[in-house]
């Protein structure tokens, strides 16, 4: 499957900021007192960050081919 160019950059924009928000969410899940009541929810987003940084990792690899 063929991307344009523009889309790969706008979806890699959009992942950059949804690793952001996730990591955000684990650093304040991870600080709040009792912390085993949200590790499903940091297990969770913990997960989502792996995969968008593979998505991201082969949006680049896509992008340098071009």
């Amino acid at each position: 499957m063929d991307f344009a160019k523009s889309d790969l950059l706008e979806a890699k924009r959009q992942i950059d900021s949804t690793l952001r928000k996730l990591r955000e969410t684990v650093k304040t899940l991870t600080a709040k007192e009792n912390v085993k009541r949200y590790q499903s929810q940091i297990t969770l987003a913990n997960r989502r960050i792996q995969a968008f940084e593979i998505a991201n990792c082969l949006i680049e690899r896509e992008l340098a081919q071009l």
